[in-house]
């Protein structure tokens, strides 16, 4: 345990962020700072599913020498946060605000839910339209599609190419919700996109991003393209040719894992070279981000820290990012300043010349000066979410202090400390590489024990960064404080929104694609306190097979419990 906590501390340690006035306006003066005189071309990166070691400056066994040159003539975002899942990251981006504040708080929108990013709000792409860009998106939407006033092109995108829902396949863009009801989802504009199925998903991006570059003349208007890329979210579908230089790896999905890495660093080439090419890359600004951590039993790695996508813990939240431009003032850094995935609003808006003071509310904060000139973070917490829907752990009121119900899923960071309540998700450290054969491998990992019977964590994550020193027991005033915090934010919330399926969305009566299935015409429902339950909502077929599966796993989970 010395051994793995000194390796953790070597990587993350040395977070230093400012003194934290308790229960204050977490503001700081930004001053003035020097801005592009005319509008940057903006091209912002969003990777699926890659975790913190995913990438070649944190780690030794994937290449990706195109992504480290550019995070290394940039500015490096070594403490910056995203969600820990798809949806809730892609809506804290598009709209600057938490989770709570657009009803987004509970898992991710599914392919049948009659629900979407929320139509009051102005999104990114619609105020840099008014600000006089021309906006692109190409990739994964995955914030609703019930109605057509949902989709990318009715939400600030001139043009859209790619899939609306969560996961599909890199070749066939077929995307199933369960295993029985599947369609096909690729999409250009809003009409489906038959006759662009068969190549590699992110070769096909790549390919529609280029082609916006070289049509679209630099001196004449801004352009800004947000290139979502499905990779490397599973399936683990790589070209073979790109598993080659990875044979060496034991671990068969940690190679093609890594495989996929190198086609998004390829990709991110491609698209860099074309910039330079066709004139855009001096008034430029390139922002790479992942949106959630690693799932380690797909080939990622969230190594050194703690738990993985899905979770509260630093491996599903702490993200890979940088920032690489031309136009920034002091350069081939790495910044340790506290940024937010909502930051990028403000910071983009005002880059362009645009206005945010319409957007009342905003979760998000200008961070231009913090990434171009050094200066101070003017973000002193961060409000992971507060999902009351999920409520499995064990907490009360009293373990709350009489603050806060502790059964309630929640995190909070504050300064150099971050609280968590109810259950964060799975706590493990998986180091990579161990899980080489199943279940052998399983049996050298990492586990967090006891963690059943508590609803209270208590981190100081600039001294502990892969949280594992729980400090609640210690400093009950801090945890007082930061439940307080809890209380303040909640009282802010919108209730949640998380509806049943429609049965209309089934692309059987669809015409066989994923499409908006809600008329124009017809009113909203009101979904007010009813929500989607898991396992209720789908139909499943009789399978003895699958009988016999969930046998065998039951019954491994029971044998590798016994042997760690």
């Amino acid at each position: 345990m010395s051994v793995l906590a000194g390796l953790c501390l070597v990587s993350l340690l040395d977070f230093t962020l400012g003194s934290w006035p308790w229960l204050k306006p977490n503001q700081v003066d930004e001053g003035q700072t020097k801005r592009p005189k005319q509008p940057p071309h903006i091209i912002f990166i969003l990777t699926d599913d890659q975790g913190f070691n995913d990438i070649g400056y944190h780690s030794t066994d994937l290449r990706t020498p195109t992504l480290d040159r550019l995070a290394a003539e940039g500015v490096r975002l070594e403490n910056y946060y995203v969600q820990p899942l798809c949806t809730p990251s892609r809506s804290q981006l598009i709209t600057g605000r938490y989770q709570i504040h657009t009803g987004l708080q509970h898992s991710i929108i599914r392919p049948r839910q009659p629900s979407c990013l929320p139509r009051n709000l102005v999104t990114l792409p619609q105020r840099l339209q008014e600000a006089g860009y021309s906006t692109h998106m190409v990739g994964k939407w995955h914030l609703g599609f019930y109605r057509k006033d949902c989709l990318p092109t009715r939400r600030g995108f001139n043009t859209y190419f790619g899939s609306l829902t969560g996961s599909v396949d890199y070749y066939t863009y077929g995307s199933c919700d369960g295993k029985s009801l599947c369609g096909f989802d690729l999409h250009d504009g809003e009409s489906v996109a038959w006759g662009r199925a068969g190549k590699y998903s992110t070769h096909l991006y790549t390919q529609r991003v280029r082609k916006i570059l070289a049509t679209h003349h630099p001196d004449h208007q801004p352009l800004f393209i947000f290139v979502s890329l499905q990779a490397v979210h599973t399936p683990l579908k790589p070209p073979k040719s790109y598993i080659y230089p990875y044979r060496s790896m034991g671990n068969v999905p940690r190679r093609k894992y890594a495989a996929m890495v190198s086609i998004v660093d390829e990709a991110v080439h491609n698209i860099t070279y074309a910039l330079r090419k066709y004139g855009y890359y001096r008034n430029s600004i390139i922002i790479f981000s992942t949106d959630n951590g690693a799932q380690p039993f797909t080939g990622g790695s969230n190594w050194p820290l703690r738990g993985r996508k899905g979770t509260y813990w630093e491996g599903g939240i702490r993200a890979v990012g940088f920032v690489h431009s031309p136009l920034l003032r002091y350069k081939r850094r790495v910044s340790k300043a506290l940024l937010h995935i909502t930051d990028w609003y403000p910071t983009l808006v005002r880059l362009a010349g645009g206005n945010t003071s319409q957007d009342h509310g905003l979760d998000g904060y200008d961070i231009w000066p913090v990434l171009s000139e050094n200066k101070e973070s003017p973000r002193m917490e961060i409000l992971h979410n507060i999902d009351p829907l999920h409520r499995r752990g064990l907490g009360s009121w009293q373990a709350g202090q009489g603050l806060w119900d502790t059964a309630v899923q929640a995190a909070v960071r504050v300064g150099d400390w971050k609280l968590l309540t109810g259950d964060p998700g799975h706590g493990d450290w998986v180091p990579p590489q161990v899980l080489t054969n199943f279940p052998g491998g399983w049996w050298n990992l990492e586990r967090g024990t006891g963690e059943g019977k508590k609803s209270v964590w208590l981190f100081n994550i600039t001294a502990d960064p892969c949280e594992r020193n729980d400090l609640a027991e210690q400093r009950p005033g801090v945890v007082r404080k930061l439940l307080a915090r809890l209380v303040s934010y909640n009282r802010t919330a919108i209730p949640v929104c998380y509806p049943p399926d429609d049965p209309r969305a089934n692309p059987d009566v669809n015409g066989g694609a994923w499409v908006p299935w809600v008329g124009d015409e017809e009113q909203e429902d009101n979904w007010n306190g009813v929500y989607y339950k898991r396992g209720r909502n789908r139909k499943r077929k009789k399978c003895r097979l699958c009988k016999i599966r969930s046998f065998f796993k039951k019954l491994n989970s029971r044998i590798m419990s016994n042997r760690i």
